[in-house]
């Protein structure tokens, strides 16, 4: 029986790219493991994808996960089993959910998992990572030039 806290159901392939995604991302990028650092790394806007195991008991250690996420406009993905998940990031017991902030070579990985969740191409995902990054640059600059008028223009 799935678990209220699973909000759509995953494939395979896709649960396998997401288990694969997180063994990349632990040799080449920064994972955080666990609710409570999960939670944080959410809370922080740190996260590009969140993995949720799909058979934590009781349910609600994980059920404020995926409400988190949508939230703060987090990609998550559920992977079936928390002893598999454990095995991705090198533990030797199982985890309930896995935050993965620096990418290092599961970038594609990810951006697969991440298209197949979300119906989009992986190309315009992989665009509009920059693009915000691009805007908030510009949006500071303006800021500077506008308090640079604004000090000008009282002396």
């Amino acid at each position: 029986m799935a678990k209220s806290y699973v909000k759509f159901e995953v494939s395979k392939e896709v649960a396998d790219k997401a288990l694969e995604a997180v063994r990349l991302a632990k040799q080449t990028g920064t994972v955080r493991k666990g609710v409570n650092e999960v939670t944080k790394s959410i809370e922080r806007g740190l996260s590009s994808l969140v993995v949720i195991a799909g058979d934590v008991e009781p349910e609600e250690v994980v059920m404020h996960i995926p409400g988190l996420c949508e939230q703060k406009k987090i990609n998550y993905v559920y992977v079936p089993a928390k002893l598999d998940l454990g095995k991705a990031i090198g533990m030797s017991v199982p985890c309930s959910s896995v935050a993965i902030e620096k990418q290092g070579e599961a970038q594609g990985n990810i951006a697969e998992v991440i298209a197949k969740i979300t119906g989009k191409s992986s190309g315009e995902k992989a665009e509009a990572k920059p693009e915000k990054k691009t805007e908030k640059k510009e949006h500071k600059a303006e800021a500077k030039k506008e308090d640079a008028k604004a000090v000008a223009a009282t002396n």
